[in-house]
């Protein structure tokens, strides 16, 4: 399985988070243009990963992690990107919520594996 997590630099660098509940019943070409986004980001200059999470009542939250603040305005401007925004607003979302911040600081830690006679 792929590790969930996103591979940053130390920072500082940038974190697009993007709050959003879909519309139920709304799936018409959602899953295809989220693929085609994920693609084209991962393609955008500066881009450095992203973290994705939705709940069963279509709550999710998505944070997008980028070098600096022109490579998340050259992001907003890409045209496949904007076109999506837009379908977004008229058919998969009822509310978002956008925020971007700098990452000053930034630190993880993993449990260590437990002894192999632990359940």
């Amino acid at each position: 399985m792929p590790c969930p997590f996103a591979s940053t630099p130390a920072p500082p660098y940038y974190a697009v988070i993007f709050a959003a509940q879909r519309r139920a019943g709304a799936d018409a070409g959602y899953a295809q243009t989220a693929a085609r986004m994920a693609q084209l980001a991962t393609a955008q200059p500066g881009y450095l990963g992203v973290v994705s999470s939705r709940d069963a009542d279509g709550f999710g939250i998505t944070v997008s992690y980028w070098r600096d603040a022109e490579s998340i305005r050259a992001w907003r401007e890409q045209i496949e990107h904007a076109r999506a925004r837009a379908r977004g607003r008229e058919c998969w979302y009822t509310h978002y919520q956008l925020r971007v911040a700098r990452v000053e600081r930034a630190y993880d830690w993993a449990a260590a594996a437990p002894p192999e006679d632990l359940p």
